[in-house]
């Protein structure tokens, strides 16, 4: 029999916030369920599908749960002999409340895939529930328990690991008892993995709905593109003005914070309107030096400046029959404005120096992340040419805004940096998530981008992106406020300011009375004498300050 190594390690990953409603193990939140609501779970699922398809579900949630504590153990006991590190999942197990587990015999080799082992169980919560429910049985009932030991002695081995319970207390058994081998050691595998494999349970039971909703996504992906991805209500909003743009030639003005996905959104707007046909031309007018704006955006003839060896077309010619999308318009120069206003109005440009007008079939897109009304109130853009962009204008939200939106842009950004930088990853943890939820993006989506594609290279192969790689440079509080005492009980987590303020108290070797003395003279002199404010700052009434002074005073007056 196997002897545990402490488990003060384990206990220590395990948080409680009460105030925020959440438990966390590690990086990965957690739930505190009465055991009796996953027993009406699984007698409801039993009763609507069958014994067969709950089995699939329990047992793939138990694998789910078990890969994750994998990656738990070898961050924490990584460096430790391979036992220690393996039995951190009998462990946690026990720890999670899900079941007494008692190594009987473990043999493993990492490097070779060589596995067998046998353990006890004792006070399966899942036998428990199915006798209550269903009464003595024939075949071992603890499906969960074992989707959890298969996944994760697979994951931590690097190969399917398949545990069978050969023994179960609600067959009459004073334990449980499961093996584990490698897959292909079982004769009898195929019996078992099935209960492994993906199933469309939810169409077995809802077959009609979720054609329906099926029909309704395809829908939905008709009218989105591909690189727009948001159901939050700003983005519908958004989304839907470029829609109902899309069919029209209306010039269209976006506007929105650094970073939004303006040209995104203008990229959308162009691959859904009859001109998906013709080029889409983007230009950072911001980028353009001031003498060669009008060269770039209206072409030039041969000889109208040094170095004009050759007539050239500009922007607005290489956008013919398509889209120009003028990126931070407020930036180009009272001049250029002037020609672009005489384009939207007349539809007609002119070559530097040329005389000779040419016709140009173009739909303009602007954006600016500056407002152009003050913009115009301090003579830096046209009245008139806002005026005319400002026909439709569209908000683009920031990203803080549309918080709904960042879990599927992160996958579909870990899909594209994964295979940019060719590096498989498990997925993020679900702090890391709870705090890219939480950030505020001043950066907003191209911070966001920016972030998942450095989580991508820091995290390790197959391994989870977690918080430190996505903030390796600022100092991101858990807000947890407890723990597991050693005990087993809650015990508060003191935030590191109180500690270093008490270290700094017992360093002086005052006594408790004299630290009192010492804050409430303080208290009164910051005040200016103002008992009350002296009471306040102090979090007192008035009354107790003025008892605890006189107390002091008291105490300290000579004695006769």
């Amino acid at each position: 029999m196997i002897k545990y190594p402490e488990n003060l390690d384990l206990r220590r990953l395990v948080h409680f916030s009460a105030d925020n409603g959440t438990i966390w193990l590690g990086e990965n939140r957690m739930l505190l369920l009465h055991a009796a609501a996953l027993s009406s779970l699984r007698k409801e699922l039993i009763n609507s599908v069958g014994r067969e398809h709950t089995r699939r579900i329990f047992t793939r949630m138990g694998y789910a749960s078990g890969t994750r504590d994998a990656e738990l153990a070898k961050k924490i006991r990584g460096g430790q002999n391979p036992i220690d590190a393996f039995v951190v999942g009998p462990q946690l197990h026990m720890l999670e409340g899900s079941v007494q587990v008692t190594p009987l015999k473990v043999e493993m080799d990492i490097p070779t895939g060589k596995f067998n082992g046998d353990f006890r169980w004792d006070n399966s919560w899942e036998a428990e529930a199915h006798v209550k429910e269903f009464g003595p049985q024939q075949d071992p009932v603890c499906w969960m328990l074992l989707g959890y030991a298969s996944g994760y002695t697979s994951a931590f081995m690097g190969r399917f690991v398949l545990f069978q319970e050969v023994e179960c207390t609600a067959c009459g058994s004073a334990h449980c008892m499961i093996t584990g081998k490698p897959v292909e050691e079982w004769p009898d595998a195929a019996e078992h993995t099935r209960y492994f494999e993906d199933d469309a349970i939810v169409s077995r039971l809802l077959e009609l709905t979720t054609q329906v909703d099926m029909l309704r996504s395809s829908l939905e992906q008709q009218r989105q593109i591909e690189s727009m991805i948001g159901s939050s209500p700003a983005f519908q909003r958004a989304y839907d003005l470029v829609t109902k743009a899309a069919a029209t030639s209306v010039t269209v003005l976006l506007t929105g914070e650094t970073g939004v996905g303006k040209e995104r959104f203008a990229r959308a707007l162009h691959q859904t309107s009859s001109r998906a046909n013709g080029p889409f031309v983007a230009v950072n007018c911001a980028a353009l030096p001031h003498d060669l704006v009008e060269s770039e955006l209206f072409g030039v003839e041969k000889g109208a400046y040094t170095g004009a060896h050759a007539t050239r077309i500009g922007k607005f010619e290489r956008a013919e029959g398509g889209t120009l999308f003028l990126d931070e318009i407020g930036e180009l120069p009272l001049a250029a404005q002037a020609k672009i206003l005489r384009v939207l109005q007349e539809g007609e440009i002119e070559h530097l120096g040329g005389d000779k007008t040419r016709k140009v079939n173009v739909r303009i897109v602007a954006a600016t992340n500056v407002e152009l009304q003050v913009a115009v109130k301090n003579g830096k853009f046209r009245a008139d040419l806002f005026y005319r962009l400002n026909v439709y204008p569209i908000v683009i939200p920031p990203l803080r805004e549309r918080t709904l939106d960042i879990p599927p842009m992160v996958s579909a950004m870990m899909e594209k940096f994964s295979a940019l930088h060719n590096k498989r990853t498990a997925g993020i943890t679900d702090k890391a998530m709870k705090a890219l939820s939480a950030y505020q993006w001043p950066g907003n989506v191209r911070e966001l981008e920016n972030m998942i594609e450095r989580g991508i290279i820091l995290a390790p192969q197959d391994g989870w992106i977690e918080l430190d790689h996505l903030f390796p440079s600022l100092n991101v509080t858990d807000d947890m406020d407890s723990s597991i005492s050693d005990s087993g009980g809650l015990e508060e987590k003191r935030p590191p300011e109180q500690a270093r303020l008490c270290d700094a108290f017992l360093a002086t070797g005052l006594s408790l009375d004299e630290v009192e003395t010492m804050l409430l003279t303080e208290a009164v002199e910051r005040s200016s004498g103002n008992l009350a404010g002296a009471a306040r700052m102090l979090g007192l009434t008035r009354p107790q300050l003025t008892y605890r002074l006189k107390r002091n005073q008291d105490a300290n007056l000579p004695k006769e």
